[in-house]
């Protein structure tokens, strides 16, 4: 149940799913500057995050 609620915030809010995740880490900011760079290398990288756990 806890992976589906990291992923629906991973496909929503990237930066939010991430942190769910790692916590304050450095995959955290790479992913708040994926996102600000572009949504879906945000979203791509977070679910990337979650399913590598």
């Amino acid at each position: 149940m806890a992976d589906l609620i990291r992923i629906l915030c991973a496909i929503f809010l990237p930066p939010l799913g991430v942190f769910l995740q790692v916590g304050l880490t450095l995959q955290f900011f790479i992913n708040i500057l994926l996102t600000l760079l572009g949504f879906f290398p945000g979203m791509i990288h977070a679910l990337w995050i979650i399913a590598r756990r």
